[in-house]
Parts: structure tokens; C-alpha cells; sequence
């Protein structure tokens, strides 16, 4: 086994964080910002790209900090490594409320490929690099653009994803029509690729988008309920405009429906 072997642990229901167990010298590699907290003897180091060639030349570094700028990532990780003598913990936080998805790459035949953004923290080894999509449908409509995140080893990896997760075993042939950004990810024998929706009703008053993602077995697919795209845009729109007014402050009631509400600004 190339990828170091950790143990773990996820809590909470809504907003998860998940409990890396690292016994002496073992490393877990994790994106800048999702750290939450860690024992004592735990250090932490930046590094150049995920890690996973450490020992390589600063040419094979730079490409892979590269590839990490290409899907939207920065092109530093972070490393905690367990220097003590005993075991020790560290923590790492999901961005938004959804859950933490585990991924054990030997169950997926050594490759995950997953939304941008998507990638949480990982054992020492594996490698995050970039999957390029071959179809210009998909490049130009898929709402991840030709370049999606992919996760290579044989280690465990942890995946976040928005609201309520879904698991779909497709079988040889068969169909799930998704929209583009529910996909949370897909094991590597899955095709994907876009398809019109249709209609000139579906289209222009449908409010669904033009396009969906259809994903065609045989393989594992992960979707998630609330792409986090779609809880900004709410947010967005429920947000104060120019002149201090919030959606919804047009009504009859005005200020006074504000107040029965318990909207209690002056």
C-alpha cells in the first residue's frame, strides 16, 4: 500500500467534521481552510500540491500545484503529520452544511472523480489531480467546465458534499438524468455527458437550466441535494439591496410585516 493507512471517525449530522486518528509519523493531507483541530504532538507544514511526489523533482511539484490551480484549488495543501510516539487526532470541518463522504479508493479501483471543490482531506499518497472531458457538450455545458477533480490511490480520501447525499448503483446500460450541479461524483467506469432538456416551455419557463447531466452505467454515482451554487444564489437573492430593502419588503404590510415576522431591524 502506497497511500498511509489512517482511521477515522465523522460526527454531526448537518454541519460534519470528520477525526483523523494518526499513529507515530503517519500524514494526512488536507485543502487550506478545512482545518478545525488537533492534538498537541500533530504538526503541521504547506506543501506544493497534494504531496503524493514529495520526493520528486520541483518541476514534478510545480505540475502538480498546477493542476490544482486548474480545478480552482490553491496551489498549496496542507500536511499534519504525527511526530509523537503515541497516537494523535486532528479534525477537519465540511465549508457548508451537506455530509462527509469516505472514499476507500481500493473499493474504487484506484480512482474517484468528483465535482471541483469537493475534496476535503486524504491519507499521504493519494494523489488529487484533474480529469479533462473529451466531449464538448459536457466542457461547455456541464456546469464544472472540461475539467473535473479526480482522486488516484489506495488510500482513504473524504469527499464534502451539499445537503442530503444520495448513492445510485447503475447497472450496465442503465440511466440517471441529474441536474449538472447535484453531482457530488462517479467511479471511473461511469459515462458522463449532457443532454438538452427540451421544449420551448421547458426551456424559457422551466427555471430548471437547459441542460442535465446524464450519467450511464455500470458504476457508482454520489449526488448531493443542495449544491452549494444553489444555496448561494438564495442567499443572494434573499440579501438586502441598494437602500437597505430585502427581498420580500415589498409587501402590503411593508415595515409592520417585518415586525410580526420577527424581522425586528429600525
Amino acid at each position: 500500500m502506497q497511500a498511509h493507512e489512517i482511521d477515522y471517525e465523522i460526527f454531526g449530522e448537518e454541519m460534519q467534521y470528520v477525526e483523523i486518528e494518526l499513529d507515530p509519523q503517519e500524514i494526512v493531507i488536507a485543502e487550506a481552510g478545512s482545518f478545525m483541530m488537533m492534538d498537541n504532538n500533530i504538526q503541521m507544514e504547506t506543501i506544493f500540491g497534494d504531496g503524493s511526489k514529495q520526493q520528486s523533482g520541483i518541476f514534478d511539484k510545480l505540475l502538480s500545484a498546477g493542476k490544482r490551480v486548474l480545478t480552482g484549488e490553491s496551489m498549496f495543501m496542507t500536511a499534519f503529520i504525527n511526530q509523537h510516539h503515541s497516537k494523535g487526532k486532528v479534525s477537519f470541518a465540511s465549508p457548508y452544511p451537506g455530509k462527509i463522504l469516505p472514499i476507500d479508493l481500493t473499493q474504487f479501483q484506484g480512482k474517484f472523480i468528483c465535482q471541483k471543490s469537493s475534496f476535503l482531506c486524504a491519507a499521504k499518497g493519494v494523489a488529487v489531480g484533474i480529469e479533462f472531458s473529451k466531449k464538448l457538450g459536457r466542457g461547455l455545458f456541464g456546469g464544472e467546465g472540461f475539467i473535473m477533480q479526480k482522486i488516484e490511490g489506495d488510500g482513504m480520501a473524504f469527499v464534502h458534499s451539499g445537503g442530503t447525499m444520495a448513492k445510485k448503483e447503475l447497472k450496465a446500460g442503465e440511466i440517471l438524468k441529474v441536474d449538472t450541479g447535484c453531482i457530488i461524483g462517479f467511479t471511473k467506469d461511469v459515462d458522463y455527458d449532457i443532454e438538452f432538456i427540451g421544449g420551448i416551455k421547458n426551456s424559457i419557463f422551466g427555471g430548471e437550466g437547459l441542460f442535465y447531466a446524464t450519467l450511464r452505467g455500470p458504476g457508482t454515482v454520489y449526488v448531493q441535494s443542495l449544491p452549494f451554487s444553489r444555496l448561494a444564489d438564495r442567499i443572494i437573492a434573499s440579501a438586502p439591496k441598494a437602500g437597505g430593502e430585502s427581498r420580500g419588503e415589498g409587501s402590503i404590510l411593508g415595515g409592520l410585516g417585518n415586525l410580526l415576522d420577527g424581522d425586528n431591524r429600525f
